[in-house]
């Protein structure tokens, strides 16, 4: 799968600018983490961009739906599978090192792109480590946020969490233009 099919798919299915900026963000991670472990960048970045483009529509059955709508498509079962287990309600182990990435990267991207809202610059290349701790323990801070997934993350892919911290903030900081988290 190219970068070029999995937009088109994002975008056919997410039309809210604050979920495809999600997915940019999460693609950006997803990529960094592959390029530090090796492994195929192409493919983790296809997979940040798809993990939510179902949930727009389908949010009672992502990602469910969406790796239905994906095999449909022909996308591969090791995608599929991925994506499917960057949800714990589904079930599905994260067994390969894309699957405990994603895991590890969503909902801290979306952490991290609150922090930096909330910065008098509102840019990204203003959040440190120690803001994101922080906030972490203001359960009134973007109270949606699961912490628990957060920390959890970090444990299974291994990496301690400041560090983890530190990467995805690098990491998004590529694309902070696109994201809006560079003013």
């Amino acid at each position: 799968m190219t970068r070029e099919q999995a937009l088109s798919i994002l975008q056919e299915y997410t039309k809210t600018e604050s979920l495809l900026k999600h997915a940019y963000a999460v693609e950006a991670a997803m990529r960094a983490y592959a390029e530090k472990y090796n492994q195929d960048v192409e493919l983790w970045g296809c997979i940040g961009l798809l993990h939510d483009f179902d949930y727009e529509m389908y949010p009672d059955e992502h990602p469910m739906k969406g790796s239905k709508i994906l095999e449909e498509k022909g996308v591969s079962e090791e995608i599929r599978t991925v994506i499917l287990g960057h949800a714990d309600y589904t079930g599905v182990p994260r067994e390969a090192m894309a699957a405990k990435t994603l895991y590890a990267v969503d909902e801290l991207s979306g952490f991290i792109t609150a922090v930096t809202l909330v910065r008098p610059t509102r840019a990204l290349s203003d959040v440190k480590i120690k803001s994101v701790k922080k906030k972490m323990k203001d359960k009134n801070f973007a109270a949606k946020v699961n912490r628990e997934e957060i920390k959890n993350g970090a444990e299974e892919l291994g990496v301690d969490f400041g560090e983890h911290v530190e990467f995805v903030i690098k990491a998004m900081s590529g694309v902070a233009g696109q994201l809006g988290l560079n003013p």
